[in-house]
């Protein structure tokens, strides 16, 4: 079957301008003048879709999400819910990579598996990351190298938690040894390989990450730290790691305006920046003190609202929407995804930037959702 996406103003991130667009099956097999009449020729069912006076980008790739849910630190209640298609797809996230943070207990590998294929089976794409906040590091086999080698899902270990009094308090040479672990895994696979590292807003900022690079054979594009919204302190910290070569991220918040245009005007290397939802994850509050006082849940809709307010006040398209695309598809090496491109996956979105609203999305080439309505659920809603 084929589909025509027509008259769009596309961004691959890189602005092509206005052009139509050919999908077959999961892939795009053409950009540019589409004969629609042979087309038909070839598919009497073929489904044209008007995106005049749209922007076309690629579909969200969001490298930090809780699938299981996650939380817990405020006792069994504050366990929040597992993700559904429909939170993914309605804010236009197609790709996805799933984690386990503080409660690696209740929370297991399997179970993030299991939850990755069955988000797969119903339509988006789907990674995930051995291990969890602590040491050692769990994983599914008997080491990192061989969850990388043996598990197709596994593309890396995370979130490893470091700065954060809900940490293992890892050594450096115990962190050194898990990235030289996980750099190895990912060569014999073919994967990514990276470490990704949850920083907290400990004392210590990101002080292991440099001696990391600085005092270890380590290569920095295998690092990825996320959590740089916590303070401008972290993120001037994050754009001096920018330029060792560190990916940084940023958790989509009310701040991540305000913390992308600080990072851009105070030299940080553009490519090397990320926005991730935390999806599901827990939002505790601590005081001072360290004592629990507020809990909230990190919603994916907060990463496409984010999206929105940086197109509305940026005129550097390109860029924004790389935060969400292709810098992502570059530091999980994911070859296929992060633009749209001829032979890549068909996973386009189709947006209207001034009202902040997603028209239409495409997942693997399945429609997903159509002139704002979904069109395709997960299983049990």
């Amino acid at each position: 079957m084929f589909t025509i996406i027509k008259n769009g103003d596309v961004y691959s991130p890189n602005y092509k301008g206005q052009q139509s667009i050919l999908i077959q099956g999961r892939s795009i097999i053409k950009i540019g003048d589409i004969d629609i009449e042979l087309i038909k020729q070839l598919d009497p069912n073929l489904k044209i879709i008007d995106a005049t006076g749209y922007t076309v980008m690629p579909g969200i790739l969001d490298p930090h999400i809780h699938l299981l849910g996650g939380g817990g630190e405020a006792s069994y209640v504050t366990r929040t819910p597992e993700v559904q298609l429909t939170n993914l797809i309605s804010n236009g996230i197609t790709s996805v990579v799933g984690l386990i943070g503080t409660d690696g207990i209740s929370r297991t590998l399997t179970s993030l598996y299991a939850k990755a294929q069955a988000l797969e089976a119903e339509g988006v794409s789907t990674y995930m990351y051995t291990g969890n906040y602590h040491l050692p590091v769990t994983t599914i086999t008997n080491s990192i190298k061989e969850d990388l080698f043996l598990i197709d899902k596994v593309i890396g270990t995370g979130e490893i938690a470091i700065n954060d009094f809900r940490s293992s308090i890892p050594t450096i040479e115990e962190l050194a040894r898990i990235v030289a672990d996980t750099t190895v895994g990912g060569m014999l696979s073919g994967k990514a390989g990276v470490t990704h590292f949850h920083i907290g807003t400990g004392k210590h900022k990101l002080k292991q990450i440099h001696d990391l690079i600085d005092h270890f054979d380590v290569k920095p594009n295998k690092l990825y730290v996320t959590h740089f919204d916590k303070g401008i302190d972290l993120l001037e910290e994050g754009i001096s790691l920018s330029h060792k070569g560190v990916y940084v991220d940023l958790t989509a918040s009310s701040n991540t305006v305000e913390y992308v245009n600080y990072y851009r005007a105070h030299g940080g290397d553009i490519s090397k920046l990320t926005v991730s939802s935390d999806g599901h994850g827990s939002l505790p509050k601590f005081d001072k003190h360290n004592q629990l006082v507020g809990y909230d849940v990190a919603k994916c809709s907060t990463l496409t609202d984010q999206l929105f307010n940086l197109l509305v006040q940026d005129s550097n398209w390109e860029e924004v929407i790389a935060l969400f695309t292709s810098n992502v598809a570059n530091v999980l090496t994911l070859h296929h995804k992060g633009h749209i491109e001829e032979h890549y996956d068909a996973d386009i979105l189709i947006i209207n930037p001034k009202k902040k609203q997603i028209k239409d999305v495409f997942a693997k080439g399945q429609h997903m959702l159509s002139d704002y309505q979904m069109i395709r659920k997960g299983m049990f809603e």
